[in-house]
């Protein structure tokens, strides 16, 4: 009954309920002046002034209205002077019908029928005893009342614990698209940044490397006093400058799982955060200085792994392994989850990213093989040939 609680149908719903039993206390009174000299006016109208003033008190009291075991005491307490009134007049079981949406309004179901049952009881002894006659209107309609009464609150509030569940869906769904977009939005970006990496890895870097050998060859063959010689070692310089330069775009367009260490050290963070999985990542060979798209390939095929195996492997423990060797460097990730079947996910990725993977790797030159089948687990390797520096520049 908290009113910060309340919609504005209820609002007007509880409302009409307070209007209601002002009415009905209202009536009882009036008719207690007014109607037969055998009632005990004064004390119905002292009755039903308490009642009125134990019901406004439920609206009043914080008690009442944020705490169960309150309500429970105010009910019962409101009940008594209720019962009070039934024995004095037998207009007062007409208060019986909003007594039986408060019960049901307040109390647990499982509290609240029976509640209203005895509600009901107390308003049908109540007419038979002050009338002494026993008809079937004595029986149907505070019945009928009652049972409206129970149908009605117990169907809103299906409606509504429905709406909520409906309502907090919707939230969830508003939530998690703008989570995807997020995500999104960061995939791209760091594709983006990937590209231009390699790009002008792959094309400035390496032109302007190529010039510079070029250059030192024409050095070389030049006659020491040629007038060529100065404008040659100029344009050699600014090729260098312009190497270094582009060298330092790649390294802030770098992602930053790699731009604050080594790989190695990428993929141990990567090991050390995979959730509801043993992880290690084990390095061997004289770890080599990678071309960033290198570097990035392999992160990159790494958490897809891993990512496949966390979601879809039920593993309990996986390992990555990166070795490097004299003419190649590879990255294998094993686990011992479910395993699938390979031949199945040729033609799509089969939830698994495979055909991801494969793309990185045929882009460097390199090998990709999966090796796996239902429940024995997965074994993804890499090989890489590792690039000759042009001039030891590249």
């Amino acid at each position: 009954m908290d009113p910060r609680s309340l919609t504005p149908a209820l609002r007007v719903l509880r409302l009409c309920l307070h209007l209601l039993t002002a009415g009905l206390l209202a009536l009882v009174v009036v008719r207690a002046a007014t109607g037969r000299s055998d009632e005990p006016a004064g004390a119905v109208v002292a009755v039903a002034v308490a009642m009125g003033v134990v019901y406004a008190a439920g609206s009043l009291v914080p008690a009442v209205r944020n705490a169960r075991t309150g309500a429970s005491l105010w009910l019962a307490a409101l009940g008594t002077v209720w019962a009070v009134l039934l024995v004095l007049s037998p207009d007062a079981l007409w208060l019986a019908f909003p007594l039986y949406f408060l019960l049901l309004h307040l109390l647990p179901a499982r509290w609240a029928v029976p509640a209203v049952v005895l509600a009901a009881g107390a308003a049908i002894a109540s007419y038979v005893g002050h009338d002494g006659a026993v008809n079937p209107g004595a029986f149907i309609g505070p019945l009928l009342g009652a049972a409206v009464a129970v149908a009605t609150v117990l169907g809103y509030q299906a409606l509504y614990r429905e709406s909520e569940r409906r309502r907090r869906l919707i939230e969830e769904l508003i939530a998690t698209r703008a989570e995807l977009a997020d995500a999104e939005r960061a995939a791209g970006t760091l594709a983006e940044r990937e590209r231009l990496a390699r790009e002008i890895h792959d094309t400035l870097a390496q032109g302007l490397s190529s010039i510079q050998l070029l250059l030192r060859a024409a050095q070389r063959d030049l006659p020491g006093d040629s007038p060529a010689a100065a404008h040659i070692e100029q344009a050699r310089a600014a090729a260098q400058d312009n190497l270094a330069e582009a060298r330092r775009f790649v390294r802030a367009l770098t992602p930053p799982d790699l731009a604050h260490g080594s790989l190695a050290g990428a993929l141990e963070r990567l090991c050390a955060t995979a959730p509801g999985l043993t992880a290690r990542c084990t390095v061997s060979g004289t770890p080599l200085e990678l071309p960033t798209p290198y570097e990035v390939a392999l992160l990159r095929i790494a958490q897809s792994a891993l990512g496949n195996t966390v979601r879809h492997a039920h593993a309990r423990r996986a390992e990555i392994t990166l070795s490097f060797m004299e003419t190649s460097v590879a990255l294998d990730v094993v686990d011992d989850g479910d395993g699938f079947d390979p031949e199945r996910a040729v033609s799509g990725d089969g939830g698994f990213g495979l055909p991801a993977m494969r793309a990185r790797v045929r882009e460097l030159g390199g090998t990709f093989t999966v090796e796996s089948a239902p429940g024995h687990g997965t074994a993804v390797a890499v090989t890489l040939p590792v690039p000759v520096p042009v001039g030891g520049d590249a």
